[in-house]
């Protein structure tokens, strides 16, 4: 288990130096780049001024990086929580169904309950990937952020979830296997399990309606 958590904590801790650090480099290069256009303006060259409105591309240029690195995020940590969730379960459900086969089929909702939150990260990737247009509207860093911080939300409470539905639907089909009353426990606590994931869902999609309110149009 010990190990399974760790592989677990690895990725969250390399995307989140890897937000940190391409955070502050393309930062650098976005001021860089604006100072270049705004020194182009003061010397009468629109060189740069002409080459930007050729390429139809309308806010801050590294702003995608992060709503796309959102929309990755929503679904890769998503089904890592379901993935583990499956997992663990299952193999709680493939101990149990040995010795009470009967009981496989009535044992299977930890699994159920594991597999949608990769739908909960379904959803809010589209949502991200789909308000992520910037020939058609002007996307800055702010809507850049929202969407990484909706995919963030969404994507680390599938992840726990995940891990709670697969630790509790393990123990809980083996117990159930011996004592049938333990049946509605183990379900409540599933569903409490499963409501984390839904807070994380119902959150991200209000941040990623935030995206496109920094300025007037």
């Amino acid at each position: 288990p010990t190990y399974g958590r760790q592989l677990l904590i690895n990725p969250i801790i390399a995307v989140v130096n890897l937000v940190f650090f391409f955070s502050s480099s393309l930062s650098q290069q976005t001021n860089l780049q604006q100072f270049v256009y705004l020194r182009s303006d003061l010397t009468g060259d629109t060189t740069n001024s002409r080459r930007a409105m050729a390429s139809g591309f309308s806010g801050d240029e590294t702003a995608p990086f992060f709503g796309f690195l959102g929309a990755a995020a929503a679904l890769v940590f998503s089904c890592m929580g379901a993935a583990y969730g499956t997992a663990k379960s299952g193999v709680g459900v493939a101990s149990m169904g040995v010795m009470r086969p009967e009981l496989v089929m009535k044992s299977i909702v930890p699994v159920v309950m594991a597999g949608v939150l990769g739908i909960y990260g379904l959803i809010i990737a589209v949502i991200i990937s789909t308000g992520i247009n910037p020939k058609a509207k002007s996307y800055y860093l702010f809507d850049g952020y929202a969407h990484l911080s909706s995919g963030l939300a969404c994507g680390l409470a599938g992840l726990s979830a995940g891990m709670a539905i697969g630790i509790v639907g393990d123990a809980g089909v083996r117990a159930n296997a011996q004592q049938p009353k333990l049946f509605v426990g183990m379900i409540l606590i599933l569903i409490f399990a499963e409501a984390l994931a839904l807070y994380g869902l119902i959150v991200g999609i209000i941040l990623s309606s935030r995206a496109g309110q920094s300025r007037a149009e």
